[in-house]
């Protein structure tokens, strides 16, 4: 079968291109931004790519259209679909009835961590020999590819709640009917589909009512509004973890401040210590949930856990690319307040008093709707220093943000300015963070290569 994949370099999309052609499809897709690290994986995987959305760009004798949810009507690509009859689905449609029949799922959802725990799960299944399948929304260093079908019993999905595709409003994860399903947090966030928390709570709760009862709900037992959703129903057993709520089935105490030892704590019996190179609170939780849902499958937690000395992050998560002239550099995909803040402090822990220099692009639909203005200033409390990419067209004032940041803070309207603010302002022994959950136009490794001389 032919398949033609529009908004193909997005991290979902992306995995089912390689789960298609990995399934002996012949694939190829389209995509209006194309950039690393999704681009870079298709081109490896011998994928045609074509920039933009142009009809014409569809073969004429492609069996079947997949098309991302970020593609709507007047689309040209989406119109040219429609009216030439061509048979269309959507990528979740595609993984539930292509790939999942006959495994058992497990699921990664929530506001954040979705795509760290969907790795080190994977990480540890493979580890333990269960070669699983996965689709990952971002590259796992350990794996160097965010989708494979694997030979086991198992496959782990990253299971967002955003919606399906413009014809299918229903959130993904509805589509994937896991046995294990584990529910890392939840906050507001998707503000162009969601009016409220409410909203999204109860896509959570259609989550919930597809675990059978033969499964498994891993659930952040110190998260309200997650014990909202449980409480409108729920058919199936829970696990609660936490670090510091001493009832939760899974803990962990930090013998690290910065998360990178700590002890894991089932029902109250301490499994071993785990070392590891992540930082921060969150990704012990993420660390926490990924030994809980590969227990529920049969995993001994203490045969998986010396694994997580060697489990590598997830590219754009607080990846370190380089360091010169004294200055380390890193890529993160910050898309939300908490997630920046988490972040922030993870890396402060581990610094000390180092100089931490943040350079934001407010990306993500929220973000750029200003539906997390008020939270922005608070979660940057750890920078010493943000450089702000204010874009024109940007629909609400960032200067308040900035003028409410506890370290110095400014805007600049484009990359380039950002860049040269950059330079000016960093010093050997400074850590300088881009944050963004797009390509940023290269900008953090246009700024290593200008530190070196390159650029």
């Amino acid at each position: 079968m032919k398949l033609h994949i529009l908004g193909i370099c997005g991290t979902f999309m992306g995995g089912v291109a390689a789960l298609a052609r990995e399934l002996g499809h012949a694939v190829e897709g389209s995509d209006q931004n194309v950039y690393p690290p999704m681009s870079t994986q298709l081109e490896g995987l011998g994928i045609a790519l074509k920039q933009g959305y142009a009809p014409g760009h569809i073969a004429a004798d492609t069996d079947e259209v997949v098309i991302g949810n970020a593609l709507s009507r007047g689309n040209p690509a989406v119109e040219q679909v429609l009216d030439a009859g061509l048979r269309y689905t959507s990528g979740a449609q595609w993984l539930a009835e292509r790939v999942l029949p006959g495994r058992e799922t497990l699921a990664v959802a929530g506001t954040h961590g979705k795509t760290t725990t969907t790795s080190i799960l994977a990480f540890l299944l493979d580890r333990v020999g269960r070669d699983p399948g996965f689709l990952i929304g971002g590259v796992p260093e350990n794996f160097g590819v965010s989708a494979r079908l694997g030979t086991g019993r198992e496959f782990v999905v990253e299971a967002d709640e955003y919606d399906t595709a413009f014809f299918d409003k229903r959130s993904k994860f509805v589509h994937y009917r896991p046995t294990v399903a584990i529910l890392n947090n939840l906050e507001f966030d998707h503000a162009d589909i969601f009016p409220d928390v409410a909203a999204i709570q109860r896509q959570f709760h259609h989550l919930v009512r597809t675990v059978p009862r033969r499964g498994r709900l891993i659930v952040n037992g110190e998260d309200a509004r997650l014990a909202e959703v449980l409480a409108m129903g729920c058919w199936t057993p829970v696990e609660r973890i936490g670090l510091d709520d001493e009832s939760c089935d899974w803990r962990a105490r930090l013998l690290a401040a910065d998360g990178s030892v700590f002890v894991v704590i089932h029902r109250g019996v301490a499994l071993g210590e785990v070392h590891w190179s992540l930082l921060g609170r969150h990704n012990v939780m993420n660390a926490l949930a990924a030994l809980a849902a590969a227990h529920a499958v049969g995993v001994d937690p203490r045969a998986a856990m010396p694994a997580l000395a060697d489990f590598r992050s997830v590219k754009r998560r607080l990846e370190v690319l380089g360091e010169a002239q004294g200055v380390t550099v890193y890529d993160d995909f910050a898309h939300h307040p908490t997630a920046i803040r988490t972040t922030l402090e993870g890396l402060r822990a581990r610094v000390g008093a180092a100089r931490v220099i943040v350079a934001l692009e407010p990306r993500s639909n929220s973000m750029r709707l200003g539906a997390h203005a008020a939270e922005l200033a608070p979660s940057l409390d750890q920078a010493d220093a943000v450089v702000f990419l204010h874009r024109p067209g940007l629909p609400w004032d960032a200067a308040r943000v900035v003028a409410a940041l506890r370290g110095a803070g400014e805007t600049v309207p484009d990359v380039e300015a950002l860049l040269d603010r950059l330079l000016a302002r960093t010093a050997a022994g400074d850590h300088v963070v881009f944050m963004s959950n797009g390509g940023f136009e290269g900008a953090p490794r246009r700024f290593l290569a200008r530190l070196r001389g390159g650029g």
